[in-house]
C-alpha cells in the first residue's frame, strides 16, 4: 500500500507540473505582477464571505439528502462537509469525499456506506448539470476550448448513464443486493456485502422522493448563481470585467476538471483550464494566471478557516456524545 501511495503521489506531482508548464508557458511575469498589484482587499474580503454561503448552502443539500433515512442537524452536516473539503485540498485523489463519509458516520450514527452513496449522488447530479452548463454556454460563444469540446461527450454520457443509475438501482434495489454477492463473493461474505449494498442503495434514493429531489435541484442551481457571483467579484478585485457567461464557463470547466483525480486542490489543472477558458473572454495570459491564483486563494482560506473550526466542532460533538 505504501508503495502504491508513493506511485500516486509521484504521478500526482507530474500531472500537476505538466498543467503547470502549459498553463504559464508565455506569460509575463512583469504583467502578473502588474495584475496583483491592483489587487482591492476589501473585495476579496467579501468573496471570502459569498463563498462561505455557497459551502453552507452546500451543506443544506448534502443534508437533504441524509434526510432520506435519518435526520441531522444542519451544522452537523456543514461541519462534516468542510472536513471533508479540508482533506480534498490537501490530499490527493479527492480523499476528502470519504472522510466526510466517517465523519458524519461517526457523528451522526449512520451508516458509511449510506453517507458515501449520498456523496456519489451528490457527485453524479453535479456532473449532469455541469455538462449542462457548459453545453448551454455554445448557445452563446463562437468557440470553446478544445480540451472542453472534446471532453463534453464523454463526460455528458458518464453523467448520463449516472443518472440513469440513480433511477434504475432503487427500482432493482432487491435483486441486485441479493444477486450480486452472490456472483462476486464466497457465501462467508454474502450476508454482510448484502447489508452494506443495501444501505448504499438507500442513498441513492433521492429519485424516488419527488419533493426531495426538487429541493435539492434548487439549491443545487443557488450555489451556482452565488458562485458564479464570486467568481465576478474576484475579478472585479483586479479590475478585471468577467461576464455571468464567462463565470459559468470557467466553473463549469473547473468543476469537470475537479472530478479527475489530481493533486490536493486541483493545483496546475485548475491553471490550465483558467487560461484556455478565460482568453476567450479578453484575458490575457498573465491576467488569467493571476485571477484563478486568487480564485484559489480564497476557497483555500473558507475550507481551511471552516474545516480547522469542523475538526473542533465535531471533536467536540463527540466528546458530549461519548463516544
Amino acid at each position: 500500500m505504501g508503495r502504491i501511495s508513493r506511485w500516486s503521489l509521484i504521478l500526482s506531482l507530474l500531472f500537476a507540473g505538466g498543467f503547470l508548464i502549459l498553463a504559464f508557458r508565455g506569460a509575463s511575469w512583469e504583467g502578473m505582477v502588474g495584475t496583483a498589484r491592483q489587487g482591492r482587499m476589501s473585495l476579496l474580503i467579501l468573496t471570502f464571505f459569498l463563498q462561505s454561503l455557497s459551502y453552507f448552502v452546500r451543506g443544506l443539500r448534502w443534508h437533504v439528502l441524509l434526510r432520506i433515512e435519518k435526520f441531522i442537524p444542519p451544522m452537523t452536516v456543514f461541519w462534516a462537509m468542510m472536513l471533508g473539503y479540508l482533506g480534498n485540498n490537501f490530499l490527493p485523489a479527492r480523499a476528502g469525499e470519504l472522510v466526510r463519509s466517517v465523519m458524519i458516520g461517526r457523528s451522526a450514527q449512520i451508516s458509511k456506506s449510506y453517507a458515501l452513496a449520498t456523496i456519489l449522488t451528490e457527485r453524479l447530479i453535479d456532473m449532469a448539470v455541469l455538462v449542462l452548463i457548459c453545453l448551454g454556454m455554445v448557445i452563446f460563444l463562437k468557440e470553446m476550448p478544445g480540451w472542453l469540446a472534446s471532453a463534453l461527450p464523454i463526460l455528458g454520457a458518464i453523467g448520463l448513464a449516472g443518472l440513469a443509475a440513480l433511477f434504475f438501482i432503487p427500482r432493482h434495489e432487491h435483486w441486485l443486493k441479493t444477486r450480486l454477492p452472490r456472483v462476486l463473493l464466497p457465501e462467508s461474505l454474502r450476508d454482510p456485502a448484502s447489508q452494506i449494498l443495501g444501505k448504499f442503495f438507500v442513498g441513492m434514493h433521492i429519485f424516488q422522493h419527488p419533493s426531495q429531489a426538487l429541493c435539492f435541484l434548487g439549491l443545487t442551481m443557488i450555489i451556482w448563481l452565488i458562485d458564479s457571483w464570486v467568481a465576478i467579484e474576484v475579478a472585479s478585485a483586479f479590475n478585471l470585467t468577467l461576464t455571468f457567461i464567462g463565470a459559468l464557463l470557467l466553473l463549469g470547466g473547473l468543476g469537470l476538471a475537479s472530478m479527475i483525480p489530481s493533486t490536493p486542490g486541483s493545483i496546475g489543472i485548475f491553471q490550465f483550464v483558467a487560461v484556455t477558458v478565460l482568453v476567450l473572454f479578453n484575458f490575457t495570459r498573465s491576467e488569467a494566471l493571476v485571477y484563478i491564483i486568487a480564485l484559489q486563494a480564497v476557497v483555500y482560506a473558507v475550507v481551511t478557516v471552516w474545516g480547522l473550526i469542523g475538526i473542533w466542532r465535531l471533536g467536540m460533538h463527540r466528546k458530549n456524545a461519548g463516544l
